[in-house]
């Protein structure tokens, strides 16, 4: 017998609001239930300045959704109201993470975390972080990679992974392929699935996989960001320690004038940008090796030197780049001696670089 909506809130009615005598169903906190299949999805609202301390909360109502009949998987999201414009001026920039990794989730054993973001879709974000958190690996780092895209997940396939990651109940044990661990909505759910989520429950579920995930000890974490300046990128600057971002761009004046807003936004929020990667920088031709610039050229270059960023470097238009993605191998792990893979390279030794400049600058941030 398939669940029902009304035998999910049956189960959650159990549970108490924490801050009331009334069940959590009965004060309005459970909202927005999705049954498909034997997937179940739900968020649970909560009070802005408690939402950090109610994940026993979140769990409780996992279990007892999980004993309904018919209900194979859970998603379950704490989602808080944004405080209003004024509020949000005067709140604090960034705070040191809650995401202190109590038990075996978290990351509080990592070293360095990267966003990795673009103004705009369409311009090899998740293709720059890929390669790069790969390029890491090469230089014999221990690398995560959370694709934090949640709308448009896109990590799995390009890592030729497929299948939900193991758990316990409490934590979720990454993906690994290629000396790099990974996580990705994208493996909670079947690719073909629309995420069909407003921006609280978004927010809520990267918190949840930055938080949930069993990351270990990395050098690094890169932060493959959903596209634009929105809520995901700026809740994730407030509440996660970013040792800086990489911006990435095409030549094209509107990405870059997209791009610009992106360096704006991490400069508001107190984040360093690291440097603009200039993507599908040039076309060289496979018969006659001219290059031609379909989409312009220098203006990432021109662009990180009006900003006083670094610019980082460039990355070729090519087919390899494209075959090799689709097909789960991506260049830098299937031919890292060839001129495509060369260049991510290249953009990982200027980035490590700028964080051993961060490290000398930047306060310790301590998560015990």
């Amino acid at each position: 017998m398939p669940a029902t909506k009304d035998n999910i809130l049956a189960a959650l009615s159990r549970i108490k609001n924490p801050s009331g005598d009334n069940s959590i169903v009965d004060s309005g906190m459970v909202q927005g239930v999705h049954i498909e299949g034997g997937t179940v999805r739900f968020s649970i609202a909560v009070d802005p300045s408690m939402g950090s301390g109610l994940e026993d909360l979140r769990l409780a109502c996992e279990q007892a959704v999980r004993e309904v009949k018919g209900v194979e998987q859970i998603t379950a999201v704490l989602t808080a109201e944004r405080p209003a414009a004024g509020e949000a001026e005067q709140a604090p920039i960034r705070k040191p993470s809650p995401l202190d990794g109590g038990g075996k989730g978290g990351i509080g054993q990592v070293g360095k975390i990267v966003a990795v973001a673009s103004g705009k879709g369409g311009v090899g974000k998740s293709t720059v972080s890929v390669n790069l958190a790969l390029s890491f690996v090469a230089q014999g780092k221990k690398v995560g990679l959370l694709d934090a895209d949640i709308y448009g997940p896109s990590v799995p396939r390009m890592l030729g992974v497929s299948g939900k990651p193991e758990s316990d109940g409490k934590t979720i044990f990454p993906h690994e392929k290629f000396g790099l661990k990974f996580m990705s909505m994208g493996s909670m759910v079947d690719e073909e699935t629309a995420m069909i989520w407003r921006g609280p429950m978004v927010i809520s579920a990267i918190q949840q996989m930055l938080d949930s995930v069993a990351w270990g000890e990395l050098d690094v974490l890169v932060l493959d960001l959903p596209p634009g300046t929105g809520d995901a990128q700026l809740t994730i600057a407030q509440k996660v320690p970013l040792a800086g971002s990489v911006v990435v761009s095409t030549p094209q004046d509107i990405a870059l004038l997209d791009a610009k807003r992106g360096i704006a936004m991490f400069d508001k929020m107190k984040v360093p940008t690291l440097g603009i990667v200039e993507n599908m920088s040039s076309f060289v031709c496979p018969h006659c090796g001219e290059a031609s610039h379909i989409f312009g050229h220098g203006g990432a270059r021109e662009t990180a030197e009006s900003f006083g960023v670094d610019f980082l470097g460039e990355v070729p238009l090519h087919l390899s780049i494209r075959e090799t993605s689709d097909a789960g191998t991506p260049i830098v792990a299937s031919t890292p001696d060839s001129p495509q893979a060369q260049a991510f390279l290249a953009i990982a030794e200027n980035v490590s670089a700028k964080l051993g400049e961060a490290t000398k600058a930047a306060p310790t941030i301590s998560f015990s």
